[in-house]
């Protein structure tokens, strides 16, 4: 059996390649071939030319010969499903999120923010002037499943591990390695922002290649397991360092600097139902959340962006540390001058409530 898979050298492409190996495939690749990874074995067969030019991907599949499977990774996926009509046995692909209404404006939705969860039915971009961006990728979906209607589509959250050109934790990164004292976080850092590493979005591709007759013409989002919160993945990356940072909560309306942590003009939570994939493919984390970012943070540390490179222009993330120490000195002035209001009562957490400052128990002796 021949596989092509589209992409095959970012963060996912080597855990595909060599699933499809595993599975018996004789793999091929195709890709721009400006960088090579040691991860992709020999025998595996390179054709390099730009994914994203719709001309050179046509004359591509117009002689090349017939795969059983193509995997699109990477590049203009509706000419991709457009050119391998016909030439593929099966196409599956990845796409992203951004699908959905008020992923990229949270605004667009009243209240402001996601469904928590969004499952794979929400409501996707319908106007280009609500989402430009969301509304490109609606359309690429709906252009797949006209092309191929048995195709399969995987929706793919951020991606964190090796080899990610934008690497959205190296704001925090820089900050463990510079030596920061604090990291301001918005609103305690509890935003939730589903996110996916690597290796587990890859074994979602590779499900849906082992089970055809179930994932043929459906879309399955495709992320961890476990959604870390902002505050939990500072913490996990500063232990992973062995290294302490404060964390210092601000209100996300007086807290510029947390823009490039957010990623949307609010820090409202991005949580994906990914129960779908989990029941129909039996999907589950090739590796947990915590372990993953580790390793991503580790990895990371000893293959650092350049200072000012392109990374950096990409994350916006001036690493004004004058600023911010600016910005926290004016934060603990207004807090100081802040006239102390005492309440009649003191507010409680609920009589329900049994936790530290809790309701105390009724007895002392405890029966069954």
């Amino acid at each position: 059996m021949r596989a092509l898979v589209i992409g095959g050298t970012g963060p996912t492409g080597h855990y595909i390649v060599n699933g499809l190996i595993a599975r018996g495939y004789r793999v091929e690749i195709l890709h721009r071939g400006n960088h090579e990874l040691a991860e992709i074995p020999e025998e595996v067969v390179h054709h390099h030319l730009d994914p994203y030019d719709p001309a050179a991907i046509t004359a591509f599949f117009d002689t090349a010969a017939h795969y059983e499977l193509c995997v699109a990774t990477y590049g203009r996926l509706r000419a991709i499903a457009n050119a391998s009509a016909g030439r593929t046995g099966r196409i599956i692909s990845a796409g992203g999120v951004p699908a959905y209404r008020g992923y990229m404006n949270p605004a667009l939705l009243e209240p402001a923010g996601l469904p928590v969860p969004t499952a794979e039915d929400a409501t996707r971009v319908a106007l280009p002037e609500e989402d430009e961006k969301g509304w490109r990728i609606v359309r690429t979906e709906d252009a797949l499943f006209a092309a191929h209607p048995d195709a399969t589509h995987v929706r793919y959250p951020y991606v964190y591990g090796m080899y990610q050109p934008m690497p959205r934790e190296w704001p925090i990164l820089r900050r463990l390695l510079d030596g920061r004292e604090f990291i301001i976080l918005p609103d305690g850092g509890l935003t939730l922002h589903h996110m996916g590493y690597a290796e587990n979005v890859a074994r979602g591709i590779l499900l849906a290649v082992d089970h055809p007759a179930v994932s043929r013409g459906r879309i399955y989002n495709c992320a961890d397991e476990e959604v870390l919160s902002l505050r939990q993945g500072v913490e996990i990356m500063a232990a992973a360092l062995g290294r302490r940072i404060e964390i210092v909560s601000m209100p996300w309306e007086l807290a510029p600097c947390t823009r490039p942590l957010v990623m949307q003009p609010l820090s409202t939570h991005r949580v994906l139902d990914i129960s779908r994939i989990r029941a129909e493919l039996g999907y589950r984390d090739a590796m947990p959340a915590r372990e993953a970012l580790a390793k991503t943070t580790r990895w990371l540390a000893e293959h650092p962006p350049a200072r000012g490179g392109l990374e950096e222009m990409v994350l916006e993330d001036p690493f004004d540390y004058a600023a911010e120490d600016r910005l926290r000195a004016a934060w603990e002035k207004a807090i100081a001058g802040m006239e102390r209001v005492t309440f009649d009562t003191e507010p409680g957490y609920t009589m329900s409530y049994s936790g530290p400052g809790g309701r105390q128990r009724s007895s002392n002796n405890f029966s069954a």
